[in-house]
């Protein structure tokens, strides 16, 4: 009776420290990445028309290519942090008959990256330098015999030697 109540504490008190370890706090759990990773870079790059060719080295190989939606790539991406809720992006692309881009949709639209969203910054990266309303400031000439002005001289006397052009290979049967 003795030794049954003893066997009987002792497996009670096994299991529950076992049940513990299952959940303590301090271990490490490692994140968990499934998928394509596509930024907004990415998308931003992407242009109506170009070819598959073209998109397949922006974006990469797509997650899924259905064989009865040729037209249609898919990009999923997915990231489950240690012990966090799993978020999931998802971006498919579509092409014309003569294959060339012709639309997107997802998670991911083309403007504003969410960097900018978050910081409050415009999407037009653009610069024009002829609607500039400041004077342009003049750069001050380099210093006869300091270093910056043996690094412009040598470049200024660069010599352009052009790219030698191999002939084309002679393809007919003789």
């Amino acid at each position: 009776m003795q030794n049954t109540k003893l066997l009987l504490t002792s497996l009670t008190l096994v299991g529950l420290l076992a049940l513990a370890g299952c959940s303590f706090p301090g271990v490490y759990k490692i994140d968990i990445q499934q998928g394509n990773v596509v930024t907004q870079d990415m998308i931003d790059q992407l242009r109506p028309g170009m070819t598959r060719r073209q998109v397949r080295f922006i974006m990469g190989n797509p997650l899924i290519q259905d064989t009865f939606h040729t037209n249609r790539w898919d990009y999923l991406y997915s990231l489950q942090p240690g012990g966090g809720e799993r978020q999931q992006e998802r971006m498919s692309i579509f092409f014309n008959e003569n294959d060339q881009l012709a639309s997107l949709s997802g998670d991911f639209m083309p403007g504003v990256s969410r960097d900018q969203e978050i910081l409050g910054g415009s999407g037009d990266t653009t610069v024009s330098p002829t609607g500039s309303t400041e004077p342009a400031a003049q750069e001050k000439p380099a210093k006869p015999g300091s270093l910056e002005a043996t690094i412009q001289k040598d470049v200024d006397t660069i010599e352009v030697i052009p790219v030698p052009v191999p002939e084309p290979l002679d393809t007919s049967p003789q």
